[in-house]
């Protein structure tokens, strides 16, 4: 193991790292197995910081033996240039979302297949309707926010559906759209910035902006 590389693994996990560095950083990873086993395991730390006020994390760092021990340099301009660079990383990635969103929709069920479903999901949830129409999906928690994985059947048979996500605070943002298709089935994978504990429901919307299937998320 590449004992240098290995020290900027927090940096990492924390968005903290400069163009070079995160390029040397991820071609490491590629052939380290213990650094990609520990960021597995660190992955949602980052989920419990974005929570933590920044006068809370700088008084983490403070010795034990009080402020006296406190490190020379004032941490907490390093932890807000952090945060913003995190920010900036999560609306990045919300970006990233955007387009893979244009591509199931131009895509369709034939995307289906390329798209690999979290193989242990933190939430699953279904509704059943009258109609027959069949709606599930899986929720999986990420440090730039939640992945959605949606297998349906039954579903409306012409124009473009989408998949909404509404925080608890009012807020939405689409996570994926497609053509419907005219077996009425679709296995598709969407994501979202918002962290899954601030979801509050998920919606599969038609062209019209209907909402077809509600799942309230408790």
């Amino acid at each position: 193991m590449n004992t240098e590389a290995h020290h900027l693994l927090g940096a990492y996990l924390l968005g903290g790292l400069d163009a070079g560095d995160l390029q040397a950083f991820e071609a490491h990873l590629q052939e380290c197995g213990q650094c990609r086993r520990e960021l597995s395991v660190l992955e949602k730390v980052p989920v419990v910081l974005d929570t933590l006020p920044v006068p809370d994390a700088v008084a983490l760092t403070v010795a034990p033996g009080g402020p006296d021990r406190l490190p020379a340099a004032d941490p907490a301009p390093l932890l807000r240039k952090l945060a913003r660079r995190r920010r900036t990383l999560r609306r990045r990635w919300a970006a990233l979302a955007g387009t893979a969103a244009a591509a199931c929709l131009a895509l369709g069920l034939a995307a289906g297949p390329l798209l690999a479903r979290p193989p242990q999901p933190d939430a699953t949830y279904s509704v059943q309707a009258a109609n027959g129409l069949q709606f599930s999906i899986d929720l999986a928690r990420k440090t730039w926010g939640t992945e959605l994985a949606v297998n349906g059947s039954s579903l409306p048979q012409d124009g473009t559906l989408s998949l909404w996500v509404r925080d608890r605070a009012g807020g939405e943002d689409r996570a994926c759209a497609w053509t419907a298709t005219p077996s009425g089935r679709v296995r598709i994978t969407g994501a979202t910035p918002v962290q899954l504990g601030s979801i509050s429901s998920v919606e599969l919307r038609d062209g019209t902006q209907r909402a077809v299937a509600v799942v309230s998320v408790p």
